[in-house]
């Protein structure tokens, strides 16, 4: 195949990975806000809602690093086809079962483990396909249309959801999943995930058992310092994130009574930075620096984490509030996304294909299995410490993760091209420099 051809080729791999991934996120959207306010207004329990929440993040947790495995060994397009299919297949099974028998709270947990189980596996195969699927070229420009299919989704699956809710019955939302699985499946079908591949169809690698490959994942992590310090800071970014998954909803409802409409609205701003910056990383050049570029957007997410407490601090409410924390959400939203697809990017390019889905796998897993952890232990802390001082004591944490992970010593060794000049030197050189052309120089 010509490169001409193979560009074309790739081309339509942006258009139909992104639009299957906002027909099935939307899909997704749509469902679990169908199904958790069916599971409130059948049972009327929180406990009941964290059981098919925990149904859903564990499976994720304990077979990530499995489904990178297979991502690595087996073939891609068939793990995504059968991972979207499977979801489909639990999600058509809930839907006959609830024609004959109606819904049990049993069947939903169960369903949600089976679909968190395909969507893990279409997931992790997908993300680790994007430079298989992509030119090199425009990999930054797929990464922030993924997130901008997210976003639209996160946006607008709630805004469907509740007004399907009202009008039409559990099946329908079952049958719009469904419905969405299939199209998904339809599209990735046509994809040619080899397109960009520098692999042997056989490798001596494929013949490991899946321990040893998942062992030999984990030390290639551990000895690639730019892998390890990407890991290990998502490990510390989602466990503090849970703060603001906490602390947002306890602060805004709880401690200055903001309505839970205009929390709805506060919490969705989040996604609209989100879309905002994924727009903007599709038009703009690749960063020339991603590690660093994320740092700097860690920092920003960071003040901005202290900012959650700051009504508090300063006593003030109502209007003034809602608005706040309305620009602020935003804000949160858009640095989300100038951590994730800069760092995405550099993980497509930096890792070597054979690794891949191992490394994605292993991120998945570590990042997830901080989320529980994270929401129990900020959970306990705000109830008992003063919720100002917890989200200002979380930023700082942060910070000084970041400063520790991301040093300029870690810095120089990932761009050892990148010479760090103070600036007085800088000024002194360019003053020596005009001096010799015989110019001013004017600082």
């Amino acid at each position: 195949m010509t490169e001409s051809a193979r560009r074309k080729r790739a081309t339509y791999h942006l258009c139909t990975f992104t639009l299957s991934k906002l027909i099935s996120s939307f899909g997704s959207s749509v469902y679990a806000f169908g199904l958790s306010l069916f599971i409130l207004s059948l049972t009327g329990s929180a406990a009941s809602f964290a059981i098919n929440l925990i149904c859903s993040i564990l499976p994720r947790t304990v077979l990530a690093p499995v489904a990178g495995f297979a991502a690595d060994r087996y073939s891609k397009k068939m793990l995504v086809i059968l991972g979207q299919a499977g979801s489909m297949t639990a999600v058509t099974g809930l839907l006959l079962y609830s024609l004959t028998n109606g819904l049990s709270l049993q069947a939903v947990y169960i369903t949600t483990v089976f679909v968190s189980i395909g969507s893990m596996f279409a997931s992790v195969t997908f993300s680790s396909s994007i430079a298989n699927l992509i030119d090199p070229d425009r990999i930054q420009r797929a990464t922030a249309f993924n997130q901008s299919a997210v976003s639209l989704a996160s946006i607008g699956g709630p805004v469907i959801g509740g007004v399907l809710f009202g009008f039409v019955s559990m099946e329908i939302f079952l049958l719009i999943q469904a419905g969405a699985y299939l199209t998904a499946v339809l599209l990735e079908s046509t994809m040619d995930f080899r397109l960009y591949t520098a692999r042997q169809e056989k490798i001596a690698e494929e013949q490991e058992r899946m321990l040893q490959s998942l062992q030999k994942g984990w030390a290639y992590m551990r000895r690639n310092r730019t892998i390890s310090v990407i890991v290990t800071a998502a490990v510390g970014i989602n466990f503090f994130f849970s703060a603001t998954q906490v602390g947002l909803a306890f602060i805004v409802v709880e401690e200055l009574g903001i309505s839970s409409t205009n929390y709805g609205l506060i919490e969705a701003m989040i996604f609209a930075g989100m879309l905002l910056a994924s727009v903007y990383f599709s038009v703009r050049k690749e960063v020339e620096f991603p590690l660093i570029y994320s740092k700097r957007g860690i920092l920003v997410m960071s003040v901005l984490l202290a900012g959650i407490g700051i009504p508090l601090v300063l006593s003030f409410g109502g209007t003034a509030a809602i608005v706040y924390y309305l620009v602020l959400m935003l804000c949160f939203g858009a640095a989300t996304v100038c951590i994730n697809t800069p760092i995405g990017v550099m993980l497509q390019k930096d890792v070597e294909e054979a690794y891949r889905g191992r490394i994605f796998g292993l991120l998945e897993s570590m990042a997830m299995a901080m989320m529980p952890l994270g929401m129990l232990v900020f959970g306990l802390l705000f109830d008992a410490v003063p919720a100002e001082w917890v989200v200002i004591g979380s930023a700082a944490c942060l910070i000084a993760l970041t400063g520790f992970l991301m040093r300029p010593s870690v810095i120089q060794q990932v761009y050892p091209e990148k010479k760090v000049v103070p600036r007085t030197l800088e000024r002194e050189a360019g003053g020596e420099e005009a001096r010799k052309k015989g110019i001013s120089a004017h600082f």
